[in-house]
């Protein structure tokens, strides 16, 4: 019975929007209810926290970093994966000559310890002979007391010179190990420098194949000089972010608002996320932060932004990547027992807000004084009552004919 009812009501309803006007034209009934006040903005996704795989730092004296093997942009990884490859050519070849320097400077270090140990050989060979002499002119000394006068002091002034000859001979030794030691310090400095140099060359050909430290998606970062994803070939500097490792347990979008519009967007606000890539799914959010300042839209562009974050919540947020575009409808605030109707059924002329009301036997036009607007609905505050049925196009469209209140 009350199907009956509803389908002969609507019958009533077609039959007496078929008196006046257009036949069959669509029409809807003024809702009361509560009205969101909403914004439409674009974003993009990001994870909260992310892992950031950097290009490494290498000495300039290796020459410019290029890229042989990178990643492919969201491919799953391992930790322990290799990530990225830099071309090791330069820092080969880097290695090769300082293993040759090395050897070189090892040998020379080792033939310089030899001639210095055969040097001071010679030099105690001869301090042992100016000591010999040094005791046998003691002994001549100590048994000349019976000698001439003459004699005697020839034999001394022979004692002295020995002894002159010993100390001198003690002097020089002590010398030549001092200046053995500072050639010593020299080469080995040199073959520490040399060492350091290999070390630090292979350390850099290992740096040189980076490996993924966690377990996650791999999404390589943007090329600011091209413009597109970091790719085989590519020459990055130091400290240059390649790869990204998200967390997709957390995300969140990031958005531009503009500077008339970023009034109305406060932290807490709830936000419905619709990704580009598959616009039937739906998730929700909640605005974390305005930024202060404002900037430019883009290099080219005057127009100024602000920033916002809008934090994702928890669960199946997990289902979605980085970089990827996602239409965000921002509840900006909602009002309770008010009066709306589809954007379609307002019609303006002179800047005239009206509706085609339904009369009964036709449709005649009804003034209307609206207010706040939303991306499908339109508040009336005077014009019109809840469940009045209006027409959601003209209904004098095709016969130019309309009749007034």
């Amino acid at each position: 019975m009350a199907r009956y009812l509803v389908a002969l009501s609507l019958f009533a309803i077609l039959a007496a929007c078929r008196g006046g006007g257009s036949p069959d034209v669509p029409v809807t009934t003024v809702k009361r209810g509560v009205f969101i006040s909403e914004m439409i903005e674009q974003g993009r996704l990001e994870a909260v926290n992310s892992i950031v795989i950097t290009t490494p730092p290498v000495s300039f004296r290796y020459g410019a970093l290029r890229i042989a093997r990178i990643v492919e942009d969201g491919r799953e990884v391992e930790a322990g994966d290799t990530i990225v490859v830099f071309d090791p050519s330069e820092v080969t070849r880097a290695i090769i000559q300082a293993e040759q320097q090395l050897t070189i400077a090892e040998s020379e270090y080792e033939k310089l310890l030899a001639t210095q140990r055969s040097e001071i050989e010679d030099l105690e060979a001869d301090l042992e002979l100016a000591r010999i002499t040094q005791e046998i002119s003691k002994i001549n000394l100590e048994t000349s007391i019976y000698e001439p006068e003459a004699t005697r002091t020839e034999i001394e002034l022979r004692y002295e010179s020995a002894s002159v000859a010993v100390n001198r001979a003690i002097e020089q030794i002590e010398n030549r190990k001092l200046i053995h030691q500072e050639d010593l310090v020299q080469r080995a400095m040199t073959v520490r420098q040399l060492t350091a140099s290999l070390e630090e060359a292979r350390r850099t050909l290992n740096d040189l194949y980076v490996v993924s430290p966690a377990r996650g998606i791999a999404i390589r970062r943007d090329n600011f000089t091209t413009g597109q994803k970091w790719n085989a070939g590519d020459q990055p500097f130091s400290g240059t972010a390649l790869v990204e490792l998200p967390d997709l347990s957390a995300m969140r979008a990031t958005l531009a608002v503009n500077e008339v519009d970023v009034s109305k967007v406060a932290p807490g606000q709830r936000v419905e996320i619709r990704p580009d890539a598959f616009s039937d799914s739906l998730f929700t959010g909640t605005i974390e932060s305005v930024a202060n300042l404002a900037r430019n839209r883009d290099a080219r562009s005057s127009i100024k932004v602000f920033p916002v974050q809008v934090r994702l919540d928890a669960g199946r947020s997990g289902a979605l990547l980085p970089g990827l575009t996602v239409s965000c409808r921002i509840i900006v605030s909602e009002s309770p027992d008010m009066l709306y109707v589809p954007i379609e059924s307002v019609f303006n002329v002179q800047g005239r807000d009206f509706v085609w009301l339904n009369d009964g036997p036709g449709f005649v036009r009804r003034e209307i004084v609206t207010g706040e607007v939303n991306s499908n609905f339109v508040v009336v505050a005077e014009g019109l009552e809840e469940d009045d049925i209006i027409a959601l196009t003209d209904p004098f469209a095709q016969t130019g004919e309309w009749t007034n209140n």
